[in-house]
């Protein structure tokens, strides 16, 4: 299926990384010719009433006038979308900070895909990343605030994640038209021995794949004692990669590492793009 709606949250402080992350995000979605809807979010935060003296109404006067960070996100999001002529839309609302995962999950289940601008090693962002995959039921494409000025809005490198799983098999049901328009894809599996079970599957996957116009090859990677995550990252500095497709690993909060290493790791600091299924 075409992605032809997508999803763009705004939330966090306008600093130049994330401005630079949402513009990157607007022309992915020209790219794609899809429409992109932007959720501007804000702190709803109680504040007792203040009792202003008469000299003090000139100063609140000119604190009014200033742009607030959600004010300053949307400008930023209007300038790209204009400069690419897609077609956009935005929305603002004001909600508890407790809340703004589950929101954004919500406002997630009515476009094709999620672009998410993602700061390194945030709590907070990685909160917002798992609601976002266990409540939305789309897929997420991460966009790594700390590369943003280098990041290329089209995937002409895409690596899949492959570990023969059903959420793997997922992802790269939802990455099909990225897949499709990427100049190389490789399926890569890592492993430290290359059994039958591992060749079949990887030659499964890639004649899959063919079926749909995308010529893929067959990898594999060792650990050689390194995590899975780490391999990835590796791979991607080492062969120029755009775009890793992956599956997120099973939700549990009985381990301290909620996703499970690998997941972890690359959602703590994607090395390129990441479009991430469950």
């Amino acid at each position: 299926m075409p992605i032809k709606d997508v999803f763009l949250p705004l939330v966090g402080q306008p600093r130049g990384s994330n401005l630079a992350a949402i513009e990157k995000c607007v022309a992915v979605a020209a790219g794609l010719g899809a429409r992109i809807t932007a959720l501007a979010l804000e702190e709803e935060i109680y504040e007792r009433p203040k009792v202003l003296l008469p000299y003090d109404r000139e100063a609140e006067a000119v604190g009014l006038c200033d742009v607030s960070d959600m004010q300053q996100l949307l400008n930023v999001f209007a300038s790209a979308t204009a400069r690419t002529k897609i077609r956009a839309h935005s929305q603002t609302a004001k909600v508890p900070a407790d809340q703004i995962a589950a929101v954004l999950a919500e406002h997630a289940r009515y476009s094709d895909l999620t672009l998410l601008p993602v700061k390194p090693h945030d709590s907070r962002t990685e909160s917002i990343v798992e609601a976002l995959l266990f409540g939305s039921g789309r897929p997420l494409l991460l966009c790594p605030e700390h590369l943003a000025e280098e990041l290329q809005p089209k995937f002409e490198n895409v690596v899949i994640a492959w570990d023969q799983s059903a959420r793997a098999a997922r992802a790269i049901g939802d990455a099909l038209p990225l897949l499709q328009a990427a100049a190389t894809v490789r399926v890569m599996t890592v492993a430290d021995e290359k059994t039958d079970a591992i060749t079949q599957s990887g030659t499964a996957i890639v004649d899959h794949l063919r079926e749909h116009g995308v010529h893929a090859s067959f990898e594999m990677a060792k650990g050689r004692g390194s995590s899975i995550g780490k391999v990835l990252g590796n791979w991607v500095n080492s062969h120029g990669v755009d775009a890793i497709v992956m599956g997120a690993y099973h939700h549990s909060r009985l381990n301290e590492i909620v996703w499970g290493g690998v997941t972890k790791t690359v959602i703590g600091q994607p090395p390129c793009w990441v479009m991430i299924s469950h």
